[in-house]
């Protein structure tokens, strides 16, 4: 049995609740876990635990995914909040904990949207904290109302491991759920794809094998509410897999 770590997403106390009220609470989303959820795969919800009994656990994973969800406080990245995105400071320390052990240990690592950007975090990099007041000229990445149901083209770095997987496809698409987005790029990180207005979707870290260490902005797990218009994401997802069956040995 292959198992994949995958980091929280955390609820905190919350009055008008009516479950649960006055504790905190760590989740996984449906759609990853279904995503990851395959014959001989155990997704494994990474719990907040302390340092010690966390890592023991991380010891045991064959490969780490790094998911979805609020944003990174900006203070990890040098900066004042603008506004109210004033992040998630609490979920930040407990991922990059996982992140920094993960890679000292030389796992497989996928970080997607939230991930991916706290993977350009974690090796130097800074964020847009909002594409539309920073960047009001780039086009629309994300809308709570249609949530994962739109998309925008995407360009393949050639050479790189996406140019070799998807670099075959025409009018390649993927879906966009960001208004966050990596401003400047992080050390030994290699870029592997584009959107048409130039924000960074993907990258792998050069450190290690090619697709061993990698983060994506869009979402694969959700593709299936586009389905056959956005790219096969389980081209992805068996990159990280080979890496993982690998660590397993």
């Amino acid at each position: 049995m292959i198992k994949i770590g995958i980091s929280a997403c955390f609820f905190y106390p919350d009055k008008d609740r009516a479950v649960f009220g006055p504790k905190s609470l760590s989740y996984m989303e449906n759609d990853m876990a279904r995503w990851i959820g395959k014959k001989g795969i155990l997704p494994v919800l990474l719990p907040d635990l302390d340092d010690s009994l966390l890592t023991e656990i991380i010891d045991q994973m064959h490969g780490i995914i790094l998911q979805g969800g609020s944003d990174i406080a900006p203070g990890y990245y040098g900066e004042v909040p603008i506004g109210r995105w004033k992040g998630d400071a609490y979920r930040d320390q407990y991922e990059l904990k996982i992140l920094d052990y993960a890679i000292k240990q030389e796992k497989p690592i996928l970080g997607i949207c939230r991930g991916f950007q706290l993977m350009n975090v974690y090796f130097g990099g800074t964020l847009y904290q909002d594409i539309p007041s920073q960047v009001p000229v780039a086009g629309v990445h994300r809308s709570a109302e249609l949530y994962d149901t739109i998309n925008h083209p995407i360009k393949f770095v050639s050479g790189t491991l996406f140019g070799d997987l998807y670099g075959h496809v025409s009018n390649p698409k993927v879906n966009t759920v960001h208004h966050q987005a990596i401003k400047q790029l992080g050390q030994d990180l290699e870029v592997y794809a584009h959107s048409e207005d130039g924000f960074i979707e993907a990258f792998g870290y050069t450190k290690v094998a090619a697709g061993k260490v990698m983060g994506v902005q869009w979402h694969p797990e959700f593709s299936g509410t586009q389905a056959g218009e956005l790219l096969d994401e389980e081209l992805i997802f068996n990159v990280f897999l080979e890496h993982a069956k690998q660590h397993r040995n």
